[in-house]
């Protein structure tokens, strides 16, 4: 268990560390950078920039290793406060998920 845990944003695959997230880490499955923008909290496509933040310059390769320095991790990556994080490979929890968020939207439109 390490200090940081989150989930890589191209494989789903667990990513722990014990230091702060630096530009060099990558996940360990598949090779992914974890310090990019599109790991980070910020990261919003179609935005300025395709940040959240007030950025000066553009970031072109979202998906490479970068100086930024509003880089935060992005919380909904995390599973659980517990620092366990999920492969993404639970077919039967996000069928149950999927199913659950249909059914909240479809009962919008009962009347």
């Amino acid at each position: 268990m390490g200090y940081y845990c989150t989930m890589c944003w191209k494989c789903g695959a667990a990513i722990t560390a014990d230091n702060p997230i630096g530009r060099t880490l990558t996940c360990d499955t598949c090779g992914a950078d974890v310090r990019s923008c599109r790991n980070c909290r910020f990261y919003s496509p179609g935005s300025y920039h395709d940040c959240a933040e007030r950025v000066d310059a553009e970031v072109s390769d979202k998906e490479r290793a970068n100086f930024c320095e509003m880089f935060r991790l992005n919380p909904a990556y995390r599973k659980n406060h517990q620092g366990v994080a999920g492969t993404g490979s639970d077919s039967n929890s996000s069928a149950s998920d999927d199913a659950s968020a249909r059914s909240a939207f479809d009962r919008l439109f009962d009347a």
